[in-house]
């Protein structure tokens, strides 16, 4: 269990000035508290066709374009235009299909909308839409997104780089024995994919496993994606070109897998059937011109338990320079075990020499509403990375996670009093740490999250993906004695 000599204190209910989401973090110093005057809205309510998930907003360092802020998030992969039905609902059934990378310019008065955006690279998969041949409705099955999860940081500006770069999660087929060094994985790469053309989408033998991919860009608009040279051992960076895979004879690029120090490509922990893999999604940060890549992985000991059976931990790796042919450190644990599937973004604070970490969580039993889904955040005492494994994320007993540092969001949900907060992200420098917009100066950060349960815009429930809407919020932090 997580234990620490600092947890997050929730306030008494006869505090005066408090609101129910009020709670001390930061060793005791600071106070999160949202009432009802903090902002959220709604950043947008996609198409049946569409779906936005995991939105970063990324200030660059110049006003010009592709600044001041770039929005990135995944979306659904495009599709040929029908005349007569040119937004038709869908449904992933190819746990490879993740969608596209989007991005989109804006700016400061716009931020709490979310800009016009295009699709910049993608895989291109079967899905299913309502008018499939041969039903009125499409098949229930598990929706597949990947390549998944884009996490966008600047290149080493410092040392005069112009480039930055957006690294994805993408999942590929394995043997159940198979190897995770590089060598295996350079033999391995051609069987493989000859064997996921021939292979049905899903099945007792379709076993995956998570693997960081990478791509860098100028722009925002345009990508080149990391991939191998011909004889499988030098790095390249291949552009993605369009119209690659559709009707042309080049093949877009395959992406090739991050390598970490110790020549190891940097997938998840375990193995686990096509729709449920986990591990790698997390947050990069920039401190001291370090890169550190906070993320969740499954516990290594726990890749013998059913994929719902497994806990979680909280994993650091580090970086100097992320265009090498060798990335990431090997993999250091900073906590755990967590509740299953958690998802954990961490970034130094806005204004203060302290981590920030938010989490999924939920609300504890006695809170307003009771035990529903929400977002929890603390801040650590100093910048020392130990600090962020100190911190007492949940509450015993940890599988239930509960928390009483949530945030007491408000907004989505069915109706019904059940919440979803999918995929959150939140604003961000160009180096990943906290952020706000101009219009929100006195703010300590600006949350973006996913609601699977909170209807449609057609009133449809073909999908707990696409059409679903995207929140986005702010809150408040205050010193101690501070006046």
């Amino acid at each position: 269990m997580l234990l620490g000599p600092n947890p997050a204190e929730a306030r008494p209910a006869s505090y005066e000035g408090s609101a129910p989401s009020c709670f001390l973090t930061g060793g005791g110093a600071l106070e999160i508290c949202r009432d009802g005057s903090e902002a959220e809205g709604v950043l947008i309510a996609p198409a049946p066709c569409a779906f936005v998930r995991g939105v970063q907003l990324l200030r660059l360092a110049r006003s010009e374009a592709p600044g001041p802020i770039q929005a990135l998030f995944q979306g659904q992969t495009p599709v040929a235009s029908r005349r007569d039905e040119p937004c038709p609902e869908r449904r992933a059934t190819d746990s490879r299909d993740g969608g596209a990378l989007r991005t989109g310019r804006t700016f400061e008065a716009l931020v709490t909308t979310l800009p016009p955006t295009a699709d910049r690279f993608w895989v291109d998969l079967p899905e299913q839409s309502t008018r499939a041949r041969g039903w009125s409705e499409p098949t229930p099955t598990a929706e597949g997104i990947g390549p998944r999860d884009p996490i966008a940081v600047t290149g080493r500006t410092w040392a005069g780089e112009a480039y930055s770069y957006v690294f994805l999660l993408g999942q590929e087929r394995v043997g159940v024995t198979g190897g995770d060094d590089a060598e295996t994985e350079r033999r391995g790469r051609r069987r493989r994919r000859r064997a996921e053309q021939d292979a049905p989408a899903s099945g007792p033998a379709d076993v995956r496993r998570r693997v960081q991919i990478e791509a860098r860009t100028l722009d925002f608009q345009t990508f080149e994606i990391r991939t191998r040279t011909a004889d499988g051992y030098g790095l390249a960076w291949t552009p993605f070109e369009a119209g690659a895979g559709r009707g042309r004879r080049s093949d877009p690029p395959a992406p090739a897998a991050v390598i970490d120090e110790a020549g190891k490509p940097v997938t998840s922990a375990c193995t686990a059937p096509a729709f449920e893999t986990h591990g790698l999604a997390g947050s990069i940060s920039v401190v001291d011109r370090t890169y550190h890549y906070v993320y969740t992985d499954v516990l290594p000991e726990d890749c013998g338990l059913a994929p719902e059976k497994r806990r979680t931990g909280l994993f650091l790796r580090t970086a100097q320079d992320l265009s090498g042919a060798k990335v990431w450190s090997t993999a250091r644990k900073l906590a755990g075990p967590l509740p299953p599937g958690s998802l954990v973004r961490v970034a130094r604070a806005k204004g203060l020499q302290r981590w920030a970490v938010s989490y999924t969580c939920q609300r504890p039993a006695n809170a307003p509403g009771g035990p529903v889904a929400d977002i929890c955040l603390q801040y650590t005492a100093d910048m020392n990375l130990d600090g962020i494994g100190a911190l007492k994320l949940y509450a015993d007993p940890v599988e239930a996670g509960r928390s009483p540092a949530y945030l007491g969001l408000r907004s989505g949900g069915d109706g019904s009093g059940r919440y979803d907060r999918s995929a959150h992200f939140w604003m961000t420098d160009a180096e990943g740490n906290l952020d706000t917009p101009a219009i929100y100066p006195n703010k300590a950060g600006f949350l973006t999250w996913l609601d699977r349960l909170a209807p449609t815009a057609s009133g449809r429930d073909t999908s707990s993906l696409y059409g679903r809407p995207v929140y986005w919020a702010t809150w408040t932090v205050r010193q101690i004695g501070a006046q």
